[in-house]
């Protein structure tokens, strides 16, 4: 054996285990998927020449350490992974003669569950095979376990943790420094199965797709995969999509799955090939890695060549500034595609990347447009030392070994993503299609940089709607909702403007102490404003710091140029409900929905509180008689429990 080879498998192993460490335990990515496959690939071809596997080589390991502060356990059996192909040629010839289950691959946290008495009891994570981490807590709130099933003996079963990637999209939104921290729906998972408030599992619906049964202790299967599925089924689980194949409806198998991905809700990175027959493939047994009645089906990337034409920096509220590949327009699995994240300073750096560069380019899971390799490697691109958004200084950060560029200044636009999301907000504005993904969009190409600047959008429409993601329709339709929000009142305006300590509630009564006049709210004094009933000397000094800053006063100057101002008359003798606090709770059936009640009580004085306390005058609950905790914290202090049907004779 040379030398060389002993040196090449000992570099290609250094930056694999590096690459794994980044994904799997500091959820970032520091190379491409096709990147990784392809190192990996070489170095299992290298060692099955040399004979030498090192004891630290990925091709043995299974997984890495956790890192959390979750308890640990070990696994009754090791996790092992799954062997895999690219070919459906070698897939036919593994499947032999066999039937066999063909199911999505999916790109998520792998989980164990421990059903006795036919309650969960427990619930662990892959980890690295050997060891996984105590989620049980977790997994209780998940969108779609079921805590208890109908089978009274132990059960044990894997399964996927996966979120949507609707649901995705809208929960990247929610979380602080989400940019900084997830990049794929896989990684916004792991975050999720593994937070120790399982609260924050609760609200980011994950959901659970079983795919093995481990042990029914009890149950006759008939030697079949395929009836423990429809076994797990009737208990309530949902089980991952699959097919029964053979060797001859395999490639017709093979094609629908190709086909569904591509309008698939759920992150899969290929498929699943497993005998139906137990005995067969449990006679088979197992490598030291992989267990021999499964294997791994990869998607054979759609690969196509293109021009690289520049760099785009793309900055987000956190600061991180992204560089973005804009090429030469290629089909890719249908669609027309321009343009890849390249994610950060260290990937540009380990592709060469120059203007005019030859690269390949494909989609990952056969939706995420990903750069496979630079043919031409001329070099790197300049790496901004100016922000594109604010002009500031920009900084190359190194975490985790991975470099990333980000904005220096505090005051950059683009960190101040938030406030322009209020502003469109639908208790704000309630401009539909300024998503903050759009808004971010926006911001970075100099569009919009205060909030006057929403309202002339127009000026770039031949820009927007050549950019991906829009067109003529969404145009058209934001268009649309920037002229129905130019009519709104003050209260939405107050509120808009993200004054600290100000809410809805808060706006709306300051607006009815001042008589909807705003420049009386503008020289309100803080003696003068803290006299206002449920205000007080914080949020008092919140509105006139606002108010003393003359670039605020600019700004919403420029703003009221696009605004018409819904005159509102106040009729004191319809204030009835002055002095009263409410809180509403439960199911409505006469009203819409709460916001609809909530604004009826405050037009006629009241006031609506989220929790019963002593000041508290009505609970609204068409359930009088319930014992949620908000009816029986009413009973304990003497809140009157009133229904719908109460209240509208009240009033």
């Amino acid at each position: 054996m040379s030398e060389n080879k002993l040196n090449r498998i000992k570099e290609l192993i250094e930056i694999l285990n590096k690459a794994g460490r980044a994904y799997y335990q500091e959820a970032s990515e520091i190379m491409s998927n096709y990147e990784y496959d392809a190192l990996y690939d070489e170095l299992l071809a290298l060692e099955q020449e040399t004979g030498v596997v090192l004891g630290n080589s990925p091709t043995i390991n299974v997984g890495y350490e956790v890192l959390s502060e979750l308890p640990k356990e070990p696994h009754e059996r090791a996790m092992l992974s799954l062997n895999k192909t690219k070919s459906r040629e070698e897939l036919g010839e593994w499947m032999g003669e066999q039937e066999a289950i063909i199911s999505w691959k999916l790109d998520g946290l792998t989980i164990v569950l421990t059903y006795r008495n036919g309650e969960l009891q427990k619930a662990v994570t892959r980890g690295n095979g050997e060891v996984g981490e105590v989620i049980t807590n977790n997994a209780r709130v998940f969108k779609n376990i079921p805590l208890k099933i109908s089978y009274q003996g132990e059960l044990i079963l894997r399964g996927e943790a996966v979120i949507r990637y609707s649901d995705f999209e809208k929960i990247n939104n929610q979380i602080e420094d989400v940019e900084a921290k997830y990049k794929n729906p896989r990684n916004l998972c792991s975050g999720s199965v593994r937070q120790l408030n399982n609260e924050i599992t609760a609200n980011r619906n994950v959901n659970f797709f079983a795919f093995s049964l481990v042990r029914a202790e009890g149950v006759e299967f008939q030697n079949s995969r395929k009836n423990q599925f429809e076994w797990l089924r009737e208990q309530g689980f949902e089980v991952v999509e699959y097919k029964m194949v053979t060797k001859d409806t395999l490639e017709e198998a093979i094609e629908y799955f190709s086909e569904k991905i591509k309008s698939n809700d759920f992150p899969s990175d290929g498929l699943v090939v497993l005998y139906d027959d137990i005995a067969y493939g449990q006679r088979l047994g197992a490598t030291s890695k992989f267990p021999r009645d499964s294997i791994a089906f990869k998607w054979a990337d759609e690969i196509k060549e293109t021009t690289l034409l520049e760099i785009e920096w793309s900055p987000s509220r956190t600061g991180l500034i992204n560089p973005v590949a804009i090429f030469e327009p290629v089909e890719l699995e249908g669609t027309s595609v321009s343009r890849a994240s390249v994610h950060n300073i260290s990937i540009l750096k380990s592709l060469e990347l120059g203007y005019g560069d030859t690269i390949e380019v494909y989609k990952a899971n056969m939706i995420i447009p990903q750069i496979a390799k630079n043919l031409t490697r001329s070099g790197v691109c300049p790496i901004p030392t100016a922000c594109p958004v604010c002009g500031g200084n920009t900084a190359i950060r190194k975490m985790n070994d991975v470099e990333a560029l980000y904005c220096e200044n505090p005051e950059c636009l683009a960190k101040k993503i938030k406030a322009f999301t209020l502003f469109v907000s639908r208790d704000a504005l309630n401009i539909e299609g300024l998503s903050e993904a759009t808004l971010e969009k926006f911001i970075a190409k100099g569009f919009i940089k205060e909030f006057a600047d929403i309202f002339k959008l127009a000026q770039f429409e031949e820009t927007i709607v050549e950019m991906e993601g829009f067109g003529r329709k969404s145009f058209d339709n934001l268009m649309a909702s920037i002229e129905r929000s130019r009519e709104t009142t003050l209260p939405r305006l107050i509120y808009s403007l993200g004054i600290l300590n100000i809410g809805v509630s808060n706006a709306k009564m300051i607006c009815k102490e001042y008589g909807y006049e705003i420049e009386h709210i503008i020289h309100a004094s803080r003696e003068e404003l803290s006299q206002i009933a449920g205000i007080g000397g914080v949020i008092a000094d919140s509105i006139a710091s606002y108010f003393d800053n003359q670039d605020n006063l600019d700004k919403l100057s420029h703003l009221l140029e696009e605004l018409t101002l819904e005159k509102i008359e106040i009729n004191e003798e319809e204030q009835i409900l002055k002095g009263k606090v409410f809180v509403i709770t439960g199911s409505l059936e006469q009203f819409e929905n709460r916001n609809a009640l909530k604004e009826l009580i405050e037009e006629k004085g009241g006031k609506v509180t989220g929790s019963v306390t002593s000041k508290t005058n009505y609970l609204i609950n068409n359930d009088t008689t319930s014992m949620s905790s908000k009816n029986k914290k009413a009973k304990e202090l003497g809140v009157a429990i009133i229904s719908e049907e109460d209240f509208m004779q009240m009033m």
